[in-house]
């Protein structure tokens, strides 16, 4: 995979380089080109190749998961963006596409990266039905520069370019979103990550470092646009707009150390839990944990609007989850309304609802696991634009889930820029579980008995405050 380069002196060369990466430039009049930096814009939803500087301050760039980097310009001493506001088709997993609004062609928006001290200008360009603005969430900027519409700016009209300018002074990991109908311009997808690299590249220097932004959407089956007033109920759960199995592995070499930066733009907590490895939370938006404050964790829980960066040394080869431990998270377009149908036999019923629904089959009569089973087995009938609840295969068969769900795969040998999947990990011999296939002893319970234990309860509703 071809690594983006800075839109400075960009070549035709470069220019397919970058197209064949899933990214293009816009065309623009050389009159244009002089006053604005160039218009980069993605179309694929995979991983793409870290961004090496090749001019401003060196740093160790991260890897955006299902995602990618903006280049910049570097003009008078000061590194120039672009960020173009628009409607956009992003690919929530092969199978589903959303109609959402982001930047530069995806949502969430392409990672912003630049080094401590950097004097930043950002140009945004508002092509959206209604007027937004960019907040620039955890960092320390000049107050008209914060971005919240009505209090700091004036919003951005449709149609209409802002240029935002600040130093970035504090290394770190943040986001950028609007502050202008909020409920809906979120819940439409608009946000990305800003990462502000330390000056000194050496500092808390890691092997590979990862970052992606928790969103979540309501997209009822058979449309392609989230309902924007949904509070809690969403029905897809994602990693940077994207579900399993669309999510792209997090691939690291043995030994390495590893560090995974998450942000959490939904309107709930995510207990994110990795398998395998023991990691600590070296970093938050308000700065990075001094060593004496952090502990061992598999599971950490970020709250809305936080950031959580996580280190760890990867040393235990396989295919590890990496998941929201929120079991409903990590299933795909589910409907809060399906009834329990654990033990409630069904056969008698199939043939009366076949003759009227001839795709009609009954599930969960044992749990929820038999639809994934059945999808790999056979075209399961689906609605227009939507996913199964579980999906995803693995080696050894269904793998039964969705929505916020990955892999960690720790490979011996793989070379520096190298975030290609690598397949399944081969294990080796002896060590998977397997069938027992001796005697099993019999269960011994109590006996039975009709005397039944009761005990009466009496409740007293409150009345008024006085009763709590």
């Amino acid at each position: 995979m071809d690594t983006p380069k800075s839109t400075k002196n960009i070549t035709r060369r470069d220019f397919f380089k970058l197209a064949g990466a899933g990214i293009a430039l816009t065309a623009v009049n050389k009159v244009a080109l002089a006053a604005l930096p160039e218009i980069v814009t993605a179309e694929k939803a995979n991983t793409q190749a870290p961004l090496h500087p090749d001019n401003g301050r060196p740093y160790n760039p991260v890897v955006t998961l299902n995602g990618w980097s903006l280049p910049w310009r570097m003009r008078n001493g000061v590194k120039e963006f672009h960020l173009v506001v628009e409607p956009v088709i992003r690919e929530m997993a092969p199978g589903m596409k959303a109609h959402l609004w982001g930047y530069n062609g995806q949502s969430p928006g392409p990672t912003i990266e630049v080094v401590e001290g950097d004097r930043v200008r950002i140009f945004v360009t508002n092509r959206l039905p209604e007027k937004t603005s960019v907040h620039w969430h955890g960092q320390r900027v000049p107050n008209g520069m914060d971005g919240v519409s009505g209090l700091t700016q004036l919003a951005i009209p449709p149609g209409k370019t802002y240029v935002y300018e600040f130093e970035a002074k504090r290394a770190g990991t943040f986001m950028y979103h609007p502050h202008a109908d909020e409920m809906t311009q979120m819940a439409m997808g608009l946000m990305g990550s800003w990462v502000t690299h330390p000056k000194n590249p050496k500092f808390m220097q890691v092997d590979r470092d990862f970052i992606f932004l928790l969103n979540a959407y309501d997209i009822e089956p058979g449309s392609y646009t989230p309902k924007t007033n949904t509070m809690l109920d969403f029905n897809l759960w994602t990693f940077n707009s994207r579900v399993f199995p669309g999510i792209d592995p997090l691939v690291v070499n043995k030994n390495h150390k590893v560090r995974i930066r998450v942000g959490n733009l939904t309107m709930t907590n995510h207990p994110i839990h990795l398998h395998g490895h023991e990691f600590q939370v070296t970093g938050t938006d308000g700065g990075w944990v001094p060593p004496s404050a952090r502990w061992p964790e598999v599971t950490t829980d970020i709250a809305v609007g936080q950031m959580r960066a996580i280190e760890f040394v990867a040393d235990e080869l396989g295919d590890w989850a990496f998941h929201c431990h929120k079991s409903h998270h990590t299933m795909n377009a589910m409907g809060h309304d399906v009834p329990n149908m654990i033990g409630v036999k069904q056969h008698d019923l199939v043939k009366k609802v076949g003759d009227l629904l001839p795709d009609y089959m009954a599930m969960g009569e044992t749990g929820m696991a038999e639809m994934s089973e059945m999808a790999s087995m056979m075209e399961m009938p689906l609605p227009e634009n939507t996913l199964p609840m579980m999906t995803g295969t693995g080696q050894y068969g269904a793998i039964d889930m969705g929505g916020m769900f990955t892999t960690l795969k720790v490979r011996e040998g793989l070379a520096k820029n190298d975030y290609q999947d690598p397949g399944p990990y081969q294990h080796p011999k002896g060590s998977v579980a397997y069938e027992y296939v001796g005697e099993v002893p019999t269960v011994t319970r109590p006996p039975a008995t009709d005397e039944q234990s009761a005990v009466e309860v009496q409740v007293r509703k409150p009345s008024g405050h006085s009763g709590h």
